[in-house]
């Protein structure tokens, strides 16, 4: 078993409690309808404002208590109406201050002093408060900071607090930033273990020389310490990038947690996390009077209501004249972005059982493979009734070089034919690759968090394949950007 987390059954669903929660809040059994109601939009706020370190969850539960409890700062937010659209500046702050030597030690942070933006994300709540879009911004974003000249984003909190972040995020997206939440480390840490750990699933490797923090691909549950690590390394191909698409996940799998009512009807578990986490969130002041209002806005949202997505990107590699590694906005792509979130258009469309699976397509392409096996993560499943035949599916697909970290599971009804290789968006490249090994398969792009097999009556055994990778270059434009809901994010059988 890699270090780091535990392999997960093919059942596990995306967050995972185990035992009693801890906290010093306690919650009265004797709720009305109405509260829970209101409790429950709260922790909607509360997962959502813990998009930028990925943890503090469930804390916005008493607008009374929270507002007594909650740090504020002057954020130079515009404010909003009790009702209406509205942008929230979601702040990651790697604050080292108040951290024991031994916990900076335990986390790989060193002992500077300070604060900095660790992570930036803009949260929009559409104006009918049915839909919420997350947008992250790649800390290394080359921008204008006001009064300070081009620097990378996330210097804009270092170099002047909140009010200076919030005029920088402003300037650079055209939106009005009405709303302000900051987020420190140890947040993160203590509502996941909270909630008993968190469950993630990487497509690739990791293997972080610095915090000494590996996976295999596959699916892990993950304490506190370990899911920070998860969510702040860049020890991957795509650096920041693939750590936004980590972070992304691991917000769905809490928010999913958030909305569930096995946290709602547990006293001790919601009071368990409003307790370890209060402490972390500072807020503008406007925001700590009206979290009720805020929260009433969500009464609605589910998982597939939340839709993420990143600013596209024209120049992942870019060299600033300070001689410090950046990337640079598409700035066509990116002005489209915010005039849709504006606007209030949804960046994914809605799915219906017919889009969910669409026609499969032959294996046969006359595009050239690109991705080799060894960089690819397969997950079996069984799709008929004959024994084994998921083993020997796994046991073939390893023998030709891919990488099969998990245990076959199986469908149902057991009824495949034609083996099938589902794909995410994004991902066809790689399943090209798994389709060319299987005599007959086909490819479908469907909703799952990676390459995933399908084992029908006529599979007939896996071959190993040729392959000739292109080069690595650095992409020019991204174009429009690609945005997934919560739903789709969280790690599923």
């Amino acid at each position: 078993m890699p270090e780091g987390g535990t392999a997960m059954s093919d059942d596990a669903s995306g967050v995972h409690v185990g035992g009693d929660a801890y906290g010093g809040v306690r919650l009265s059994q004797r709720r009305s309808k109405r509260a829970r109601s209101s409790v429950r939009t709260l922790m909607v706020t509360g997962a959502l404002s813990s998009a930028v370190l990925l943890g503090s969850g469930v804390l916005w539960f008493l607008s009374t208590y929270a507002t007594s409890q909650l740090k504020q700062v002057n954020a130079g937010t515009a404010g909003s109406d009790a009702r209406g659209a509205m942008n929230i500046l979601l702040v990651g702050v790697d604050k080292r201050d108040d951290l024991t030597r031994q916990q900076q030690n335990q986390l790989h942070l060193g002992r500077e002093v300070g604060q900095r933006s660790d992570t930036m994300m803009v949260i929009h709540l559409s104006e009918d408060h049915s839909k919420i879009t997350v947008v992250s911004l790649p800390r290394d974003s080359w921008v204008d900071i006001p009064g300070k000249g081009a620097h990378k984003i996330n210097s804009a909190y270092s170099l002047g607090g909140a009010p200076l972040a919030v005029r920088t995020v402003r300037n650079a997206t055209g939106l009005t930033i009405n709303h302000y939440v900051e987020v420190n480390v140890l947040g993160f840490i203590n509502v996941v273990d909270a909630l008993g750990g968190v469950s993630v699933c990487t497509p690739v490797a990791i293997n972080d020389q610095h915090t000494k923090f590996q996976l295999q691909p596959g699916t892990y549950e993950l304490d506190g310490v370990k899911a920070l690590f998860y969510a702040r390394t860049r020890a991957t191909a795509r650096s920041d990038l693939d750590r936004i698409d980590r972070q992304q996940q691991v917000i769905s799998a809490l928010l999913q947690r958030a909305l569930s009512g096995g946290t709602l009807a547990n006293p001790a578990k919601l009071g368990g996390l409003v307790g370890s986490t209060l402490k972390t969130l500072t807020v503008d002041e406007a925001l700590a009077k009206d979290l009720l209002g805020l929260a009433n806005q969500l009464k609605d949202v589910s998982t597939d209501d939340v839709a993420f997505t990143t600013v596209p990107l024209a120049d992942v590699n870019y060299t600033a004249p300070t001689g410090e590694s950046a990337v640079l906005w598409d700035k066509t792509a990116s002005r489209d972005l915010f005039r849709r979130i504006a606007a209030d258009e949804p960046l994914v469309k809605p799915t219906s059982a017919k889009s969910a699976s669409p026609t499969p397509s032959a294996s046969s392409s006359a595009a050239a493979l690109t991705v080799p096996p060894a960089r690819i993560a397969v997950r079996v499943v069984n799709g008929t009734a004959i024994t084994g035949l998921g083993a020997r599916t796994k046991t073939d697909l390893q023998k030709a070089g891919f990488q099969v970290p998990s245990a076959p599971g199986d469908t149902t009804p057991r009824d495949h034919v034609d083996t099938v290789v589902r794909y995410p968006a994004g991902r066809e490249d790689s399943a090209r690759t798994v389709a060319a090994a299987i005599p007959g398969a086909q490819l479908r792009e469907a909703d799952v968090p990676g390459i995933e097999v399908i084992v029908g009556t006529k599979y007939s055994g896996a071959k190993k394949v040729t392959v000739k990778p292109t080069p690595a270059t650095t992409p020019t434009a991204t174009g429009a950007p690609v945005a997934k809901t919560a739903t789709q994010n969280i790690c599923r059988k």
